[in-house]
């Protein structure tokens, strides 16, 4: 997960790709700021800015004082200090740039009090560090299930091992107090290590973990943006979005953050707008607001008697309305000051070649005609089979003592049994028999006994 010049060390963690602040597919460098100031040397030589910013897990960023002079750069891994022990961290900022950055988070870089960084980490700080950051995602999943069987209303959804593997902070999420007492002594027995429980908001929450929002993109506040600020179904209702919490919530649960981006364009685009509520007086009768379209500047407006038919008007039009108004004075009708909207036509984007798609090579499928004459042999096939069963049945129930002529004699109640079995087919299978070339089936003899009696 790390680009081509920063690669990884043998720890796990990346080298730096010293690459003035940036990462090529910013895949290390979570929450990066782009050092601009890098080419610039400092002027009248004046002293290189002497704290540097140093990321944590997660995008947790804290300043330190490089009081021992140590060459740092980007990417570099250094020891800090906390409490108790140390921690392991990266270089993610230094130089002029970090003053500014201070001043943006409200960190007084002439206090005393900010901390100090004590080395570059040695390989052996490295390997106690991987160690510890391996024993996270196993210690998470046993601690959900002793929150769990504590049944505590709350979700632990982060460990963070301290540098030297000396402490653990659990970050949990709840919407109420939560009493663990408990339950940090079961984690201390279990993990034998430092527990420390720390509570977090839903964003942050968001924002440590990462994921992929409603527009296909990684997450805002997992990626570059540093500060909450809060949001209100107000923007929602100045940008005309539907107040679906389903659309408007983000990964958090609570309304994304990108509702604020374009609040600013659509207040200042509304400030030219009469007022929502505004009501025309018209001589057949008064008029209120249905709908607006902001960037064109158009309102539509509907009587109150009749809120089926709606008439737009553009802002000009409704302010003279309402100058109108002021003064005691009524206008004959919408009619006369609505424009009319001509549908605009659809365009179509198809290439002219028609090469647009993607089976234009593809052959297609013929269609079978339907074989007429096979049908009306199967249809004839079926009518003369039981005929042809029943006088099979007749000529075997014979009497014995029979004409001996009468076995070349044709029979005439043949054709008459035709008739009354399927009348409608006669016409059908005359045509048939007539034009069908295929030889008939030969009959099956009929054998006839002298009646010896009668002799």
């Amino acid at each position: 997960m790390a680009c081509t010049s920063c690669s990884t060390s043998d720890g796990g963690a990346p080298k730096g790709c010293k690459n003035n602040g940036t990462c090529g597919t910013d895949s290390c460098n979570k929450l990066t700021v782009f050092d601009w100031l890098s080419n610039m040397s400092p002027s009248n030589g004046e002293a290189i800015f002497d704290c540097v910013e140093v990321r944590f897990k997660n995008g947790r960023k804290e300043f330190f004082r490089n009081s021992e002079k140590l060459t740092l750069s980007i990417g570099d891994i250094v020891a800090t200090v906390a409490s108790p022990g140390h921690d392991i961290g990266i270089v993610t900022l230094t130089g002029e740039l970090v003053k500014i950055q201070m001043k943006k988070k409200g960190v007084n870089y002439e206090s005393n009090e900010v901390p100090k960084i004590y080395r570059k980490a040695s390989q052996k700080d490295i390997d106690i560090w991987s160690v510890a950051r391996d024993r996270e995602e196993p210690m998470k999943v046993r601690a959900r299930e002793l929150a769990i069987q504590h049944k505590l209303e709350m979700k632990i959804s982060d460990i963070e091992f301290q540098g030297d593997g000396s402490k653990a902070t659990f970050y949990y999420t709840a919407n109420d107090r939560v009493d663990f007492r408990m339950l940090i002594k079961d984690f201390a027995k279990e993990f034998s290590t430092r527990v420390e429980m720390k509570q977090v908001g839903f964003r942050q929450e968001a924002a440590r973990l990462g994921g992929i929002g409603s527009c296909g993109r990684e997450l805002c506040c997992s990626t570059w943006l540093t500060d909450f600020r809060s949001v209100n179904t107000s923007a929602a209702r100045y940008q005309q979005l539907s107040l679906n919490p389903q659309k408007l919530a983000g990964q958090c649960g609570k309304l994304k953050c990108c509702l604020n981006y374009e609040l600013d364009t659509y207040m200042d685009a509304l400030k030219d707008f009469p007022d929502y509520d505004t009501k025309l007086v018209t001589e057949k009768g008064d008029a209120v607001c249905q709908k607006q379209d902001i960037f064109k500047g158009l309102m539509w407006f509907a009587y109150t008697n009749n809120f089926a038919n709606w008439h737009v008007l553009k802002i000009d039009q409704v302010k003279e309305i309402i100058a109108e108004n002021k003064q005691k004075n009524k206008v004959s009708s919408l009619e006369d000051f609505a424009i009319e909207v001509t549908s605009e036509p659809e365009k179509d984007f198809n290439n002219a070649m028609g090469q647009e798609s993607l089976t234009r090579f593809d052959q297609p499928k013929r269609k079978k005609k339907p074989n007429r004459k096979r049908k009306q042999n199967a249809e004839n096939a079926v009518a003369e089979t039981p005929v042809k069963a029943k006088q099979e049945n007749n000529n075997n129930n014979k009497p014995a003592g029979g004409n001996p002529n009468q076995q070349n004699k044709p029979n005439p109640n043949k054709h008459n049994h035709k008739n009354k079995q399927n009348p409608n087919k006669q016409n059908n299978s005359n045509k048939q028999n007539s034009n069908d070339n295929k030889p008939a089936e030969p009959r099956k003899p009929i054998i006839i006994t002298k009646n010896e009696n009668k002799k």
